[in-house]
């Protein structure tokens, strides 16, 4: 007679065990990663498409606004609390890059209205148009797609430095490309009273996260001392992290106003 095989039972169970344990761990691993496909995709395609299209409407409904209200005052521009820059008062009011026109007055407002934007920010070569806003918060400005007014920098326009932020990725990221900028590329800062023109004089690809001294009236990087400048003037001042997907460092755009159109 042949043998009798005999099972045990204790090894069925090890082995059924086993089998539960691997089958759980797979089905954990697979919902992990359809979260975190869920989180990238929300990241980098939901909140690029849901600030774009507010943006989007911001910017047309500024437009209606201001075409409804026929120019006029600057009444909706926020009030600025920067020190005067040096040359206001001093320089005359010439602007040295606009050979003789004459340099807009000096723009003064109420309190700032902080739930809605004042300006919009267009930038031929990267085909951008977008609302700014007052203040650098994510929640209330950069996380709407909009551009955000550093506060206690210049208001377009005036003599010093008008210095925005913008998301580089995500939310919107209106500023992603403005490291494809070169000298001489405009940018216009439209308001309900006028269009400022600036061109694009130096760009900074790098500097640490709390450089102060871009956004100074006179900018000039304080970790890299050797850019930007030293005479006061009309300055504009683009700021977005660097590399992309991080936050670790600052990229920087400074440009010099060129033109001042009425409205």
């Amino acid at each position: 007679m042949g043998r009798v095989r005999v099972v045990q039972h204790s090894g069925l169970r090890r082995r059924a065990l086993r089998r539960r344990v691997l089958w759980g761990g797979g089905e954990v691993f697979v919902t992990v990663g359809v979260v975190l496909l869920l989180l990238v995709v929300h990241q980098m395609w939901w909140t690029n498409r849901e600030a774009r299209q507010g943006a989007a409407r911001e910017v047309r409904a500024l437009e209606r606004a201001w075409d409804g209200a026929g120019g006029g005052s600057l009444a909706d521009v926020p009030a600025t609390t920067a020190e005067p820059a040096p040359s206001r008062g001093a320089g005359g009011s010439t602007d040295p890059s606009a050979g003789t026109r004459r340099r807009p007055a000096a723009e003064t407002s109420p309190e700032p209205d902080w739930s809605r934007a004042y300006a919009i920010l267009t930038v031929p070569r990267l085909h951008l148009r977008v609302p700014v806003a007052e203040g650098v918060g994510k929640t209330g400005v950069l996380n709407k797609g909009y551009v955000g007014h550093y506060p206690g920098t210049q208001q377009p326009g005036q003599a010093g430095n008008f210095a925005l932020a913008g998301h580089r990725n995500t939310h919107g990221e209106p500023f992603r490309y403005i490291n494809r900028l070169v000298r001489e590329d405009t940018v216009q800062v439209e308001t309900r009273s006028a269009t400022y023109t600036y061109a694009v004089d130096r760009i900074l690809s790098q500097t640490a996260a709390h450089d102060g001294g871009v956004i100074r009236p006179i900018p000039r990087s304080t970790v890299k001392p050797g850019h930007g400048y030293t005479e006061p003037g009309s300055y504009l001042t683009l700021t977005t992290c660097t590399p992309e997907y991080t936050s670790k460092y600052r990229l920087v755009v400074w440009g010099k106003l060129v033109s001042m159109r009425p409205r």
